[in-house]
């Protein structure tokens, strides 16, 4: 079965996303999984599975990227959730300018 573009970015990119926003604002503003899952309106069952690679597992290295999404933790941090939104869709557009999820085999035309 086909899926179309968005499908593949709800199940494969956006919990990536999540992930590296997860990791970003606990090792630069110190904060829990509760505050976490607050700050990106998800639970903190769904920060959990984040950190134990449950969701979002496949693995970012590109450093230009992790910089970006570390600048993305900071304004959400400081501007609540219409950061967030903003936030989310540049760092899934840098991801599909740069290539990065080649695996995933399709074109965001969105």
């Amino acid at each position: 079965m086909v899926k179309i573009p968005c499908e593949e970015v709800i199940w494969n990119v956006l919990p990536v996303i999540r992930k590296e926003f997860s990791r970003s604002l606990m090792r630069n503003y110190n904060l829990n999984q509760k505050q976490i899952a607050e700050i990106l309106n998800v639970t903190p069952a769904a920060v959990c599975q984040y950190f134990s690679n449950k969701r979002g597992y496949n693995e970012l290295k590109d450093e230009e990227i992790l910089h970006e999404i570390d600048n993305s933790a900071r304004r959400i941090f400081e501007g609540g959730t219409t950061q967030l939104i903003r936030e989310t869709c540049r760092i899934c557009r840098l991801l599909h300018t740069g290539k990065i999820f080649k695996e995933l085999d399709y074109v965001l035309r969105c």
